[in-house]
């Protein structure tokens, strides 16, 4: 009953449909969440690693690899996608000017992406996670927040870059 009545507010009196072109109206960016979705395309890979060792698939580990498949490229994706947006979004000139690489750095990180939705290759997840770490150094540098690496406490177990929150 509300929507017809909204439905019919809406032809009688007209509005401008308001549309927003940022990602992140809040202005809170941080890296870590492209960080782990690569660190789980790495886990994913290990997953399905696990079941090409196997002498024959099952019914339901072809079901597994089908969903395992689906979300190591969803992830790979959203690794560029979050990338993207601190590159697009976030830095600006005066970032570019003091961290040249970052451009190519980006390049590289949709390529390696590409690459992880494209292959099975754990080297090429690793490499992609080494790629964002560098991002996330240049991105903290640009707040002024110095970084350490640690193995995350989970699997894989890889260095994760880490703002250091204390200094």
């Amino acid at each position: 009953m509300i929507y017809q009545l909204l439905t019919y507010l809406d032809k009688k009196i007209t509005f401008d449909q308001a549309k927003a072109h940022c990602d992140v109206p809040c202005g809170i960016y941080d890296p870590i969440t492209a960080q782990i979705n690569a660190l789980t395309v790495i886990r994913i890979m290990d997953l399905i690693q696990e079941l090409k060792d196997k002498s024959e698939l099952s019914f339901n580990d072809q079901s597994r690899l089908s969903r395992l498949m689906l979300e190591k490229e969803k992830h790979a994706e959203n690794v560029k996608h979050e990338v993207r947006v601190i590159w697009g979004d976030f830095l600006k000139a005066p970032q570019f000017e003091k961290h040249p690489e970052t451009h190519d750095l980006v390049h590289k990180i949709m390529l390696q992406g590409s690459q992880c939705k494209q292959d099975l290759g754990r080297k090429y997840a690793t490499d992609l996670l080494d790629s964002v770490n560098q991002f996330a150094e240049i991105f903290w540098a640009c707040k002024n927040t110095t970084t350490y690496r640690a193995k995350c406490p989970y699997a894989p177990n890889e260095e994760v870059v880490y703002p250091n929150l204390q200094a």
